[in-house]
């Protein structure tokens, strides 16, 4: 895996369970994300098997597994995210889930001889998808989407992808469907950035665990320009490891903040965005605004000020707090 200034540890989150990774297709247990995985969460059992070519023989695989393991959580992409949707009463999350896989085959040119992406543990480099694979192939598709509704499962869809999308099937189905910023391959930055929040929630629902809830008006995050403030994404970043933290947005503000949100914030927004002109009537245990306000339920923090002019001050004060 390439090493780069993404990638972090956090021992904390997951701490002490097991998450089991479906690889895709062409792929096995040797790739980057399993490597990804085991790097950013060293305490968390990470399992992973080479899948058989064979899609009927994949899915009997991995229900054994499951029936054997019991992972708290299961992460798929692509033809994987496709086999873990079909993983029905675990928590899931679907990575650019290939829901269709036998039309992504044809329509791709991902039949005849094909070449293993990653190493495999019997050694083998190369497999042939003919007619009848991809027959089973179909067969095994129109098994999904079947939802039993008691587990979490979250569909991640990047919006380049220009292998895959199947964002409106899933979300007939599950209303947790999200889109983030990246193509169909998983990259340290798409890992990091969308996927590793999306645990984090997974976690503390496991958990029952309150984070404390800071508040920041939406016009603490840009600039006059219109560009996100300085620092502000770094500053977003480190507040999400340790609180719930949501945008409040008015009225007036809506039209511009949808779009601006999507674009800057992405996948760690997903539904932390609150449209109110009642900032007062929201409960909490911090509020970034710009205009000092006494009758807020929350400590308020004003942007801009000498003790928080910048995003980088902001930082220094929470840092200090330790999460508290």
């Amino acid at each position: 895996m390439e090493q780069n200034e993404h990638i972090k540890q956090f021992p904390d989150l997951m701490e002490g369970k097991k998450i089991m990774y479906v690889h895709g297709f062409g792929s096995s247990a040797q790739s980057g994300t399993v490597r990804r995985l085991r790097e950013v969460f060293p305490q968390t059992e990470i399992i992973a098997h080479d899948l058989p070519v064979e899609p009927h023989e994949a899915m009997e695989l991995l229900r054994n597994v499951c029936a054997k393991e019991q992972p708290h959580l299961i992460i798929g992409t692509s033809m994987g995210g496709m086999y873990t949707e079909q993983l029905y009463g675990y928590d899931r999350i679907c990575v650019n889930p290939a829901l269709r896989i036998a039309d992504t085959m044809t329509t791709h040119g991902l039949t005849g001889k094909q070449t293993f992406f990653s190493p495999r543990q019997d050694g083998q480099k190369e497999f042939y998808v003919d007619k009848q694979l991809v027959k089973r192939y179909r067969e095994v598709q129109e098994q999904g989407l079947k939802a039993n509704g008691g587990e979490f499962i979250y569909g991640l869809f990047g919006d380049e992808d220009d292998l895959v999308d199947t964002f409106d099937l899933f979300h007939e189905h599950y209303p947790r469907a999200i889109r983030f910023h990246g193509g169909h391959r998983i990259t340290d930055k798409t890992f990091m950035h969308y996927i590793v929040p999306v645990i984090r929630w997974i976690d503390d629902q496991q958990e029952n665990r309150q984070r404390p809830i800071i508040y920041i008006d939406f016009d603490c995050l840009y600039d006059s320009y219109g560009h996100p403030a300085s620092s502000m994404h770094k500053a977003y970043e480190k507040l999400i490891e340790h609180y719930e933290v949501f945008v409040v947005v008015t009225t007036d503000e809506a039209e511009k903040a949808r779009p601006w949100i999507e674009e800057h914030l992405s996948t760690p927004a997903w539904h932390h965005v609150i449209n109110t002109d009642r900032p007062d009537l929201l409960y909490g245990d911090y509020f970034v605004t710009r205009k000092k306000a006494d009758d807020l339920m929350a400590t308020s923090l004003v942007f801009g000020s000498e003790e928080f002019k910048t995003w980088e001050d902001t930082i220094v004060f929470f840092e200090r707090l330790g999460g508290q």
